[in-house]
């Protein structure tokens, strides 16, 4: 039987006790897609009846997916009717396209199993839990990387890129202290207004003072700055390697033999080191001069008398547990902003979605890590 139903591209079906032998030759592209969808369909009735099924590709002058994907899927229709199919004269110039079509979608989908509400949020947490175990290698990977820079920085100081080191610290530092202020001064008043709101129902409008001291030197006032810090500075870093990492400039400085962490990781980093701490303090004291203006225009309570009990109620080491933090929630959020930079793969898809984990990643370790802080110094009477 002769199929033949264009010039380019033909199919010619033998049938003989069952067996049914295809010949296509010819031209088996996309151009051809009209002359190849008829001829699998006038060859398509005969698939169903046959008991063995050979393709004979020999005769094939050019074929592409299109063509190559109308082959397979005779060959899957036979087999789904009980025939054995067999490609035969298959060319070493077509065997790779041939190969892989053959082995799509061959995995059948499995039958969701129901496990209950319950199970299937248990399943799903310890998949999560088990996928983070990559977040954490990727986290110390990063961290050992710029062990190893910061050591032959303090064996040859002179490799240090101090004039970037300044510039990173002018922009996550000097260039943040406006909006920190602001914030933090907002927050010390804040707590300064709902705390007199409560405590004068009890008569006791003078342990707000106590409560915003404590409260900002302690806890919110590095806090605060580093959720900022995380959110400005660390989606910054995030987005600047990732863009580098699209457009290949991290591969072309290895390409020159310089070390990507040497030169882009490392000062950034060691900026959000130096600065964080400096910001924390600023910021601080912004809060409480934002709670001690509420004190004395919401509480009556005039500067010396605020200034007074303050001096009373906090001291010295509650200073020092919030600046000790500040330095570790900083290379906290520098690991974490630079290890998702380099984690951009190539479309403005994956930037963005590295730069909100980063984000989101950051603010999680910087709370986390607040909390354990608070576990530790309350263990050692600080």
């Amino acid at each position: 039987m002769d199929g033949r139903l264009g010039l380019d591209a033909t199919l010619e079906t033998t049938v003989s006790s069952g067996r049914l032998e295809l010949r296509p030759a010819g031209i088996w592209t996309a151009g051809n897609a009209a002359t190849l969808e008829r001829l699998f369909d006038e060859v398509a009735p005969q698939l169903a009846a046959a008991r063995t099924l050979t393709i004979d590709l020999s005769a094939v002058q050019e074929i592409d997916t299109l063509g190559a994907w109308l082959l397979e899927k005779a060959s899957r229709q036979a087999v789904q009717h009980g025939a054995s199919a067999e490609l035969v004269g298959v060319t070493e110039r077509h065997a790779g396209l041939i190969t892989e079509l053959h082995q799509v979608n061959r995995k059948q989908p499995g039958t969701p199993r129901r496990g209950g509400v319950v199970l299937d949020g248990l399943e799903r947490l310890g998949r999560a839990t088990w996928n983070a175990r990559i977040e954490v290698l990727v986290f110390l990977q990063m961290l050992g990387a710029l062990a190893v820079a910061l050591l032959g920085v303090l064996r040859r100081p002179r490799t240090l890129r101090f004039t970037s080191l300044v510039y990173q610290v002018y922009r996550v530092g000097w260039q943040a202290i406006p909006i920190m202020v602001l914030i933090t001064f907002l927050i010390g008043a804040i707590i300064a207004q709902q705390g007199i709101f409560h405590f004068r129902k009890f008569g006791a409008e003078s342990y707000v003072v106590d409560m915003v001291g404590i409260l900002v030197l302690r806890e919110i006032g590095v806090l605060i700055v580093a959720i900022m810090v995380a959110g400005r500075s660390g989606s910054a870093y995030t987005a600047e390697l990732g863009s580098m990492k699209m457009r290949e400039e991290i591969d072309a400085l290895s390409t020159m033999d310089l070390d990507p962490v040497d030169v882009l990781i490392l000062p950034r980093v060691l900026a959000l080191v130096i600065a964080l701490p400096i910001l924390s303090f600023i910021g601080s004291m912004a809060a409480l001069y934002g709670g001690g203006l509420v004190a004395w225009l919401y509480g009556d309570m005039s500067p010396a008398i605020f200034i007074a009990r303050l001096h009373e109620a906090v001291s010295v080491t509650h200073f020092e547990v919030g600046i000790i933090k500040a330095p570790f929630m900083a290379l906290v959020i520098g690991l974490v902003a630079c290890s998702e930079g380099l984690r951009v793969q190539g479309s403005a898809e994956s930037l963005g979605r590295q730069t909100t984990t980063s984000v989101v990643k950051s603010i999680f370790c910087v709370i986390v890590l607040d909390g354990l802080f608070a576990v530790f110094f309350a263990s050692i009477g600080m």
